[in-house]
């Protein structure tokens, strides 16, 4: 197997596994264990989800992406950044239609994984990931109001602007036990770091409050007031029936699910290699985030992905290999089996103040200021992204986003191709040896022009606008391309056309001193052939000495 597409789990292993080393990972998994309890509870809630779908995920694709993935540390489950799309479809079209687009999106990424794609997510632009990030906590931050302030509201509208609205319309009917409830549970996260980090904040919070709730019986929402008892067992796997219509209808969230997982394990995994000192195996980790995801909503789960908060709890706890990860699974299990039933009495109010937590964590204000404070192309795509997730849709906003910014980048590359006349008087190295330019006559009828950057279809606009503008009908042209470091199809069929238009002008194109690598490609294109090797000059010299046969 190629060590890239091959299990951390499986070289760790192998290369040797102490009882130390064990010891160290049942710490740290039993700890982001209990760490992730409430999260995946709240964050299923938040998506519309039963309760217990948010263990499923922890459970089945922690283990499951825990096994087959490329990252030593890496803790997977469900995460912020699906709330918005989860909960979209399964409010259009239901838990199956969430199978459907989270089983395309595994597929998805297991053939990126198995293509060799994990670098290419490195490349979505960093305005587009701050932009919809900080849109998510937002929408995550709006959709926790309900609950906080413990509104009588039936339904929460999946629109920002409506959810607002209804808000406005209920704030007559606040509760003040929950408010108390939920500030209370912010007070305890806040500070109890400053106790001990053993022990999650989050933790303490909800045992405390559902603990005061149950015995003062404060009139709050719980779990089973308004989801009922959560099951104490895993359900059996199975796949709704999948129709064509349906996938099809689901594939376009399926592409945002895959890219959200892909980006979100990746950079999960870039962090714990930054608090390592490793090296994670990108591919491998993709491949395993789709087989996790496919796993997860075969169990009945929800959207899984690295998540970068519990993986560096496990770090800090000392876990070094997928072990840890595998405990994690196993922990929640355990809980789910023996103290499900427990899980029912939590308080939605403090859930709310989790996820408000979780909203803060993840809105990075500090970043999205700082990209206000750049390139008025960057700021374009930022607040693009940022507005079109909030008031249209995360799957809209990420398409325009990187196509934005695809299109600025492209702009951007096109102004760097220039054309230019060489001067009669210029120093400059050839061939190793530096020769005085104003010693060579340039023959009349002459002209000598010299291309730098890339000839893509970027820049061919560009690149035909600098020939009409300073060409002026000569008997040779010389294009001097020893600094043009890339060339496409669009390219050639440029030069192409240009040579064809200069012929019919009596005009002879010759080439000078054109990289090996572009000449190669020029040849197996048959442009070469099509011009006469002829036409082609080691250097400007050869040129100039090649264009006075042609006077």
């Amino acid at each position: 197997m190629h060590t890239e597409l091959k299990p951390k789990l499986f070289t760790l292993l192998g290369a040797g596994y102490t009882r130390q080393q064990f010891a160290k990972d049942l710490i740290a998994g039993t700890t982001v264990g209990i760490v992730a309890l409430p999260l995946s509870i709240a964050l299923a809630i938040a998506s519309g989800a039963k309760p217990e779908q948010g263990l499923y995920t922890a459970i089945i694709a922690g283990f499951v992406i825990a096994v087959l993935g490329g990252s030593r540390a890496q803790i997977s489950g469900p995460t912020g950044a699906f709330i918005v799309i989860i909960y979209g479809i399964i409010k259009e079209y239901g838990y199956d239609g969430l199978v459907t687009a989270t089983f395309i999106a595994g597929l998805i990424l297991i053939v990126m994984g198995l293509a060799r794609m994990g670098a290419l997510l490195k490349f979505i632009p960093y305005p587009v990931t701050v932009g919809f990030t900080s849109a998510i906590a937002l929408l995550i931050f709006s959709s926790q109001v309900r609950d906080f302030l413990g509104l009588a509201m039936d339904t929460v509208p999946a629109d920002f602007v409506a959810k607002w609205i209804e808000i406005v319309k209920h704030i007559g009917s606040v509760n003040p036990y929950a408010i108390a409830i939920g500030g209370a549970s912010l007070a305890i996260i806040a500070l109890w770091p400053k106790v001990t980090h053993r022990i999650p904040g989050m933790l303490i919070a909800i045992v405390a409050t559902t603990i005061v709730v149950s015995v003062f019986q404060l009139p709050v929402e719980t779990i089973q007031s308004r989801f009922g008892s959560v099951p104490s067992s895993l359900p059996a796997p199975h796949l709704p029936q999948i129709s064509w219509e349906l996938a099809q209808r689901m594939f376009s969230p399926a592409v945002t699910i895959a890219l959200l997982a892909g980006l979100e394990s990746l950079l999960s995994s870039v962090v714990a290699d930054g608090m390592l000192g490793t090296r994670h195996r990108s591919n491998m980790e993709l491949i395993a985030q789709g087989a996790g995801n496919i796993a997860s909503v075969a169990f009945g789960g929800l959207p899984a992905t690295g998540a970068i908060a519990r993986t560096a709890t496990n770090i800090k706890n000392g876990g070094r290999t997928p072990v840890a990860a595998i405990v994690h699974s196993i922990v929640l299990l355990l809980i789910l089996l023996f103290a499900g039933s427990y899980a029912s009495m939590i308080p939605l109010a403090t859930l709310a103040a989790v996820l408000i937590v979780v909203a803060y964590n993840m809105s990075e204000w500090r970043e999205f200021r700082q990209l206000l404070k750049g390139p008025r192309s960057d700021v374009a795509v930022l607040l693009i992204t940022f507005l079109l997730t909030v008031f249209v849709e995360l799957t809209t906003a990420i398409q325009v986003g990187v196509l934005l910014a695809a299109f600025l980048f492209l702009q951007r590359m096109s102004t760097n191709t220039q054309l230019r006349q060489i001067t009669d008087n210029f120093r400059e190295r050839e061939d190793g040896e530096a020769r005085d330019m104003s010693k060579v006559i340039m023959p009349d009828g002459v002209e000598a022009f010299e291309i730098y950057g890339s000839l893509f279809f970027g820049a061919v606009e560009h690149f035909k606008e600098a020939i009409r503008r300073i060409a002026a009908d000569p008997k040779v042209l010389i294009l001097r391309m020893r600094d043009v470091s890339s060339l496409d199809a669009t390219g050639l069929h440029t030069l192409s056309e240009l040579r064809r238009d200069l012929e019919t002008k009596g005009c002879t194109l010759i080439f000078s001193g054109v990289s090996a690598p572009v000449f190669a490609l020029m040849k197996k294109s048959g442009f070469v052939a099509e011009c006469g090797k002829e036409r082609f000059a080691k250097d400007v010299f050869e040129a100039i000495e090649m264009a006075k046969k042609f006077l």
